[in-house]
């Protein structure tokens, strides 16, 4: 399946035989104290800058209608974001991820993401669009 905007993963999550956790985190962008003066003007356009995670959240697929709810309520709690980095946890046959192993995992990707390894997600602009990070 091609992944385009939130709403496909979430589509896909919720067609999976065993029981998913959504694992998102908000991000936004900061300019490093010793960028150059290109990395500068591309920051001004909108473009570059170091991920900073604001918040990290897991929703069971189930939970959520569409990317306007999640960004919907992310508004509540997440301020300024710019992006967010989605995965997926998967449970086993009758039981969801638990909640350790859920929260590792967000710890995991909270780490990637300032280390710049970005592997194993998917990025979504604040209208649900896929994003291509390089």
């Amino acid at each position: 399946m091609n992944i385009s905007h939130f709403d496909d993963l979430l589509h896909a999550a919720r067609a999976q035989p065993m029981p998913q956790r959504l694992l998102l985190v908000f991000a936004s962008t900061e300019l490093p104290d010793d960028c150059t003066p290109q990395q500068r003007a591309d920051f001004l356009a909108g473009y570059g800058g170091a991920l900073l995670p604001q918040m990290c959240v897991d929703k069971s697929p189930a939970e959520l209608n569409s990317f306007e709810q999640l960004k919907a309520e992310a508004a509540q709690f997440a301020g300024d974001w710019r992006m967010v980095l989605a995965s997926s946890l998967t449970g086993s046959v009758n039981a969801a991820p638990e909640e350790a192993a859920i929260d590792q995992a967000l710890e995991r990707m909270v780490a990637n993401i300032k280390a710049g390894q970005l592997a194993n997600m998917i990025a979504f602009d604040a209208q649900g669009e896929a994003m291509a990070l390089q």
